[in-house]
């Protein structure tokens, strides 16, 4: 049994401690999904923003390419009671479309709410091993999923949110570092500009220490076996990673996107609401630097989420990577070529993590 086979591996029945970070946007395939697992490790379909029959495609997709356990991952939240959109916040949208060339918003909302439950139903029928998401605790969606025999992997990124996870009844809990790329996990973000922001190193020992009965998964950062070795060290039973397979064969990442991602500096990822109305991390670029210079207020997630929508769109088909949603860790400086297979990917972190422990030696 290798060194690096954890308690996480073995209550998820992995070879290696990875798990594939599932990120919404149509970016993660079920092809990256089951290659990560044919690997030895966890990946994960993202079920935010697609359709039900087409999340149902997915996981069948899935199936049919690996009998190894995967992960299905959603967005937990609750529609806003109320929201303001201020002669401002129109005059910023109305700039940014008139530069793509989109006539000025119709003033209509379309809502995702349907989706987070019809999408769950659409797991719990096709009976994905793993549940995991985002943004709060599972609540009714994780005592279904745990009444169908799933297991559940929810996200903290405060030694708080973890309890509560812990309390919650679930198997793993991933710790997610201010580094991580996306969405901050944060549960309530309304006075908090940017989320909860704790540095992967200072998280991961504090929730080790305090959770010594669940695994946790560090996230944030970690880029390749230096990183694996060293979560492991801080306590951690596994790794999340997001931003290195971006850029990787299976990946449907926009092509903008990946030559942005290749080209970034450690200094490009910001925090941001611009896009989605929640605080996230990606790279800086027209859109996202726009409305950090008006002083706005973004809309309720997932209200600015849905106004964004169009633009983002219409950037994709201009490859136009100043108005998308450029999502990235802060160790995306070490993405040095696109290319590689999600396999290889696994596999060179484990092969660097091995290396990192000869050294020690």
């Amino acid at each position: 049994m290798s060194r690096f086979h954890t308690r996480f591996c073995q209550a998820f029945s992995l070879r290696v401690p990875i798990v594939q970070a599932g990120m919404a946007g149509g970016m993660v395939t079920p092809e990256l999904v089951a290659a990560v697992c044919e690997a030895g490790g966890l990946g994960t379909l993202a079920g935010a923003y697609v359709k039900p029959d087409e999340l149902r495609q997915a996981i069948r997709r899935v199936k049919a390419l690996t009998k190894r356990p995967f992960s299905v991952n959603l967005l937990l939240y609750e529609e806003p009671e109320s929201y303001t959109v201020t002669p401002e916040w129109l005059a910023w949208l109305n700039e940014m479309r008139a530069e793509l060339g989109l006539a000025p918003w119709n003033g209509e909302i379309s809502s995702g709410a349907d989706d987070v439950e019809a999408n769950f139903a659409v797991i719990l029928e096709e009976q994905v091993p793993v549940f995991s998401f985002a943004f709060g605790l599972p609540g009714k969606y994780g005592e279904a999923a745990k009444a169908a025999g799933m297991k559940l992997i929810g996200m903290a990124t405060t030694l708080e949110e973890a309890k509560a996870l812990y309390a919650a009844g679930v198997d793993a809990i991933v710790a997610q570092g201010a580094e991580a790329g996306g969405h901050r996990g944060t549960f309530r973000v309304e006075d908090k500009p940017t989320g909860d922001c704790i540095g992967t190193m200072a998280l991961v020992p504090l929730l080790a220490d305090a959770l010594p009965d669940i695994p946790i998964v560090a996230a944030g950062g970690i880029m390749d076996g230096r990183g694996l070795v060293a979560a492991l060290s801080l306590g951690a039973d596994a790794i999340q990673v997001g931003t290195r397979f971006l850029t990787c064969r299976e990946s449907k990442a926009h092509p903008a996107y990946q030559a942005r991602l290749l080209a970034a500096k450690e200094t490009d990822p910001q925090i941001t609401r611009a896009f989605s109305g929640r605080p996230a991390r990606g790279l800086a670029n027209r859109l996202l630097n726009s409305f950090a210079e008006r002083g706005l207020t973004a809309l309720p997630y997932p209200l600015q989420n849905s106004l964004t929508r169009e633009l983002r769109a219409e950037a994709a088909r201009r490859n136009d990577a100043e108005y998308m949603s450029l999502w990235a860790g802060q160790g995306v400086a070490m993405l040095k070529e696109a290319g590689e297979s999600a396999a290889e990917i696994v596999a060179s972190y484990m092969r660097q993590a091995e290396q990192v422990i000869m050294r020690w030696r």
